[in-house]
């Protein structure tokens, strides 16, 4: 197998072997790769990687000016995946995302031609979802859920693999759609991105002012995700285990018996059953590249922020009371014992 530094990439089908020997130091390749373009980061990089090796979409959440939008079309980059940026605004309309039909002239006369949007890509950037209406946002919905876009009756698939992963900025609230909890529910991850440590913050002042950076490599293709997803879905996990993580969005539930207190009183809507489905397959992926075999509770436990972050919605008492969404996923962790 080739060096993580030259690892070239494959025109042949992997076997599954070859694939899990890929995953497990797929996680130290990829740090390396970004590395070179995004300081820091790490758990950023790792929770999105989880994310594609399982094929979900990400919701990014970060204050301006943290290289979202870097960080994503770089990890295109060395997945080899076509890319799309889409920057959400007011006035953006449904058909400037999936495309629209229109006149062209050919020697039979003039016909409807269907022209793309640039949801047909592999991964799409929905720049600051939350700043365009409900209707706009509901046009990912379906290539979201299904792969797939319907237009004036005539439904075409995109291409595979395809990840949505949309950022939010947490601070301009004003004038923007949030977004609805059908929708939040389709993002696999909740990814948080802060402020780096006044050394990471030095080196990315240094090496942005200094000259053109060191071009990433390709790791993989779109094709190798696609049979990694295959391989996640075959690791093994014991009932119990399972069950744990069923327990652990349930007890996020208010008004349901056995529900812990602080749940009633501070939660209005708990995770639902894509929670529990997306806790495993994440701890699935995130055993692969641990180099694992197997999944524990602790694998549960470690995907347990950015599945809840945005599925478990507190309310009006918990805000007044400072009570924020991690501390709630916090309690339930400690609530809720294997």
């Amino acid at each position: 197998m080739s060096a993580p530094s030259d690892l070239p990439l494959s025109s042949a089908p992997l076997t599954e072997r070859q694939i899990v020997e890929l995953l497990s130091t797929a996680r130290l390749r990829l740090f390396a790769e970004v590395g070179k373009v995004i300081v820091g980061q790490l758990h950023v990089i790792d929770e999105m990687l989880i994310a594609l090796l399982s094929g979900g979409h990400c919701l990014i959440t970060g204050a301006p000016g943290l290289a979202k939008t870097l960080l994503i079309k770089t990890v295109a980059d060395v997945c080899h995946l076509s890319f799309q940026r889409i920057q959400f605004t007011p006035d953006l309309m449904p058909s400037d995302i999936t495309g629209t039909e229109i006149l062209e002239d050919s020697p039979e006369g003039r016909k409807l031609v269907f022209s793309r949007g640039p949801v047909f890509a592999n991964m799409i950037l929905a720049d600051e979802i939350n700043r365009t209406p409900p209707k706009t946002q509901a046009s990912l919905l379906e290539a979201m859920q299904e792969h797939q876009v319907t237009v004036n009756g005539k439904t075409m698939h995109l291409p595979e693999p395809f990840f949505v992963l949309a950022t939010q900025n947490p601070i301009e609230q004003e004038g923007t759609y949030p977004l609805p909890e059908a929708q939040l529910d389709r993002f696999m991850l909740n990814i948080v991105i802060d402020y780096l440590s006044e050394d990471d913050e030095v080196a990315v002042v240094t090496k942005t002012t200094s000259g053109k950076g060191e071009p990433v490599l390709r790791l993989f293709t779109g094709e190798e995700l696609l049979a990694f997803q295959q391989v996640v879905r075959k690791v093994p996990i014991a009932e119990d285990v399972a069950r744990y993580a069923v327990r652990l969005s349930a007890a996020s539930r208010p008004g349901r018996e056995g529900v812990p207190d602080f749940v009633n009183q501070w939660v209005s809507w708990g995770a639902g059953t894509r929670a529990s489905q997306n806790l495993v397959l994440g701890a699935k992926t995130r055993v692969l590249l641990h180099n694992r075999t197997h999944v524990t509770v602790e694998d549960i436990r470690a995907m347990a922020l950015p599945v809840f972050r945005h599925r478990i919605l507190v309310n009006y008492k918990a805000e007044a009371e400072g009570v924020t969404v991690e501390k709630v996923i916090g309690r339930l962790l400690e609530h809720v014992k294997a």
